[in-house]
């Protein structure tokens, strides 16, 4: 709404100061909030390539992949947040005939649930029964959502009729499923699948709002930099097991999660990709393709 009443404002602008026809002031008020989203996109990239890791030789890109890794960016991020977020969210969508351990479904800082619309419809053509959680309030400490994903945890194991489950987390949505295993124990969780979740912090982090966000701060350069106090309180936590039922997928020219390396965990199962942005990890098939054999492959060690 905020954005289509921008581009109203600036068409009623050129058309009352600028006297142009309605035909071309529409356009003019659209191509406005496009400049406008595509600059913050090359801001996103910006500060992630201030504080970047440094890209290994078998993942660097060339000048037209790169303006792909770009452009691909803003698409994703202006359909997730335009349209999947406001009109795509969901809570529960239960399989008749369920395929494997159902899925519990966590987005990250400022998202709902209609990030995953499109993996939903993944699940779905899989007979995997997923629910999905918004975590509320926006701004507010990551140990705040703990609650929540246990009370929707526990509502997905009692639905599904199973002992165990998959969380599937993007971004901070992996942070907080860490620290609910933190509280909570493995029992529940036979696979935890983060894709892009700055693991150790991020740089883009120090210039974000809110508890969540001061929580997921990277201090210094790549090589020398340090992650939050709650960041590392939490690692000082785990253990072996609970590394060991970690994913991370990830990719090495995140626009958000720099640096990049942040993703990767140790203990973990860390897979790496080139390429992709951090919003479009979702949206692009080979991920998805990669994350349902994920899901496939814990639901038959759990059998």
């Amino acid at each position: 709404m905020a954005q289509l009443l921008a581009a109203l404002l600036v068409a009623a602008a050129a058309i009352v100061w600028g006297h142009l026809p309605w035909l071309l002031a529409a356009p003019l008020g659209m191509a406005a909030v496009v400049l406008v989203r595509l600059t913050i996109t090359a801001n996103n990239f910006f500060i992630a390539w201030r504080y970047r890791s440094e890209t290994p030789s078998s993942h660097t890109l060339n000048w037209r992949q790169a303006a792909a890794l770009f452009f691909y960016e803003f698409y994703a991020s202006q359909w997730s947040s335009s349209y999947a977020m406001p009109f795509k969210s969901f809570s529960k969508r239960a399989a008749r005939h369920p395929s494997g351990l159902p899925v519990l479904l966590i987005h990250g800082y400022g998202g709902n649930s209609g990030y995953w619309h499109t993996m939903s419809k993944n699940l779905v053509q899989a007979n995997i029964t997923h629910h999905a959680i918004d975590l509320e309030p926006m701004l507010t400490d990551i140990d705040n959502y703990v609650p929540a994903i246990h009370r929707a945890i526990e509502a997905l194991c009692e639905e599904s009729g199973s002992q165990r489950i998959v969380v599937l987390a993007h971004s901070m949505g992996g942070l907080a499923t860490r620290a609910y295993m933190r509280d909570h124990g493995n029992a529940r969780i036979a696979q935890l699948i983060t894709l892009g979740t700055p693991h150790h912090g991020t740089g883009i982090a120090n210039f974000g709002p809110g508890m969540n966000s001061r929580q997921m701060h990277w201090r210094g350069n790549a090589a020398n930099g340090t992650p939050s106090a709650w960041l590392r309180k939490l690692e000082s936590g785990e253990d072996a097991a609970t590394r060991a039922r970690i994913v991370s997928i990830y990719s090495h020219h995140d626009n958000i999660v720099s640096p990049q390396t942040s993703s990767y965990l140790d203990g973990a199962r860390n897979i790496e990709y080139q390429g992709i942005g951090h919003v479009a990890l979702v949206r692009l098939p080979l991920i998805r393709a990669r994350v349902l054999a994920e899901i496939r492959n814990a639901s038959a060690r759990s059998v």
